[in-house]
């Protein structure tokens, strides 16, 4: 009995080694040694600068966009623009796959750097794993430079690291955007994976992205060269030591496949000849300081608040488009005061049965019944019966994607002149935690486009939230002609259910 009493007794010390122990383990390099780069400028004579220069010529102030709704188009665009490059790449992202589209598209920027374009990747460290390997190779090109983005300190068992140095590792860089020659860029809500560009068999993200020319993309380029030399970019040869060479890539049938549906889109062929049709119009670019992932940054100067302020008070409507709404005590009175005061408000969100991630749905659930009580109209993405011809479908289409999608777009609309587009979620992780960045675009006809996107869309792929009379949530599904009411989260099971109910009880909206 002593000698367990005795065994207890040395337990609070052996835990509090092994946690110095990750803690030391996990413990970054010194970036001395780093060398600073800033994007180039002297790109006028490039092909994209000869080809954009007497566009943006002709409408002096205002920036060229034109929208990417459909996966394979957006691959197709990036795919573009790493061809048609000849000084500069800039890439950012948060998730890069190691699947068809992701080798594709490493593929696409070592070319680029065959060709002597300089390209600057930076990834967030939190899904790298897996492609330590890769990115040393692409880092050993004398052209081509890897940065991570707070790193994860322990490589090769990264769940420790996390565990390590939480409080540094929950905080990430959430930003996406790929410019060519500081002439052209894309901005949105795709990362670089199957489930993006429409690649990927068992489901699709229905996305956002836009590429746009002219002033922005000076101001897109700035705001990269911020992040590429804060102290949280982290040259991969720091952190990466004696990674394996990969096998070399091969073209399968599927990826063969895939290939060849690009090669076909109406989109390439409208670059290719010149004809892609561009949206001129006033857009203000915003974007975290990435001190926000060291808890460093002003709150008053983070994209939430700049946002507030941009858009004011919606005075007529708010189309909001959010695959993980969490608007949280401040959001949802907000949200309320805006539909007391007349404001028609219409929120897009995943349904349960459709979200990637459960826990967000949890705290989102606990906001409906007072939202609805306002008025506030919400809607949420739902997934098609497994006996529903379209749910074979591989690709997205237009709007929000296939029968198979789930919702990932980041996008909303005030007054119907302004819309905004870029990597914030209205949940409390973009707020708070994560590093975000977007862009405002004064554009009628790009706010009418997402109001009708909605009018046509949500009837057939979305259920209408609603409150009964005794103030219980159910849902309306438009199916086959008909309006089937479902009085519990459709397409889910009880247990789902449960889980996801308990979660809400929990403390964690500000993870969220």
């Amino acid at each position: 009995m002593k000698k367990r009493a005795k065994l207890w007794l040395l337990l609070p010390t052996a835990l509090l080694a092994g946690a110095l122990t990750l803690s030391s383990c996990s413990t970054l390099p010194p970036l001395e040694g780093r060398v600073a780069s800033t994007a180039l400028t002297d790109t006028d004579n490039t092909r994209l600068g000869q080809a954009l220069l007497p566009l943006t010529t002709a409408h002096p102030g205002l920036v060229g966009i034109h929208s990417l709704p459909d996966g394979r188009d957006a691959f197709a665009a990036r795919a573009v623009l790493a061809q048609a490059a000849d000084r500069s790449l800039d890439v950012q992202y948060y998730i890069w796959r190691n699947d068809t589209t992701g080798m594709l598209m490493f593929n696409a920027l070592r070319k680029a750097a065959d060709r002597g374009v300089r390209v600057r990747l930076l990834l967030d460290d939190n899904n790298t794993g897996g492609l330590d390997a890769i990115l040393a190779q692409l880092d050993a090109h004398p052209q081509i430079e890897v940065r991570l983005f707070n790193p994860n300190g322990i490589r090769s068992m990264r769940p420790l690291g996390m565990v390590a140095d939480f409080w540094r590792m929950n905080r990430r860089m959430h930003n996406k955007s790929f410019t060519a020659d500081n002439k052209a860029t894309i901005i949105g809500g795709r990362n670089v994976g199957d489930e993006y560009f429409g690649a990927a068999g068992d489901i699709s993200f229905a996305d956002l992205d836009v590429i746009a020319t002219g002033p922005v993309v000076k101001e897109v380029s700035a705001d990269f060269d911020l992040y590429w030399n804060c102290p949280s970019a982290y040259p991969l040869a720091l952190m990466v030591k004696d990674a394996k060479a990969p096998p070399p890539a091969t073209v399968d049938a599927e990826t063969k496949e895939y290939l060849d549906a690009i090669g076909q889109s109406a989109f390439l062929n409208k670059v290719m000849s010149g004809t892609l049709p561009l949206e001129w119009a006033h857009a203000r670019f915003l974007s975290d300081d990435p001190a926000k992932v060291l808890n460093q940054s002003s709150p008053d100067e983070n994209i939430a608040a700049r946002l507030a302020v941009l858009f004011g008070q919606p005075e007529r409507n708010l189309d909001l488009v959010s695959p993980y709404f969490v608007p949280g005590k401040d959001g949802a009175a907000a949200m309320v005061e805006m539909a007391k005061k007349g404001a028609k408000i219409r929120v897009l969100t995943n349904s349960l049965e459709a979200t990637d991630v459960s826990a967000v749905h949890a705290g989102y659930a606990k906001w409906r019944k007072p939202l609805l009580e306002a008025g506030v109209a919400l809607y949420e993405l739902r997934r098609a019966s497994t006996d529903e011809p379209s749910r074979k479908k591989k690709r997205s289409g237009p709007g929000f994607g296939s029968s198979d999608a789930s919702l990932h777009a980041k996008t909303f609309g005030v007054d119907g002149n302004r819309i905004f587009v870029g990597s914030f979620n209205f949940d409390q992780r973009s707020i708070h935690l994560n590093t975000e960045m977007g862009m405002v675009i004064d554009s009628v006809e790009l706010a009418h486009r997402l109001s009708t996107t909605l009018d046509e869309t949500l009837p057939m792929r979305a259920y209408e939230v609603l409150l009964d009379e005794k103030g219980n949530v159910y849902w309306l599904e438009g199916r086959d002609g008909k309006i089937v009411r479902h009085d519990v989260e459709p397409g889910t099971t009880w247990w789902k259910r449960a889980v996801v109910h308990g979660l809400g009880w929990l403390p964690i909206d500000w993870l969220l």
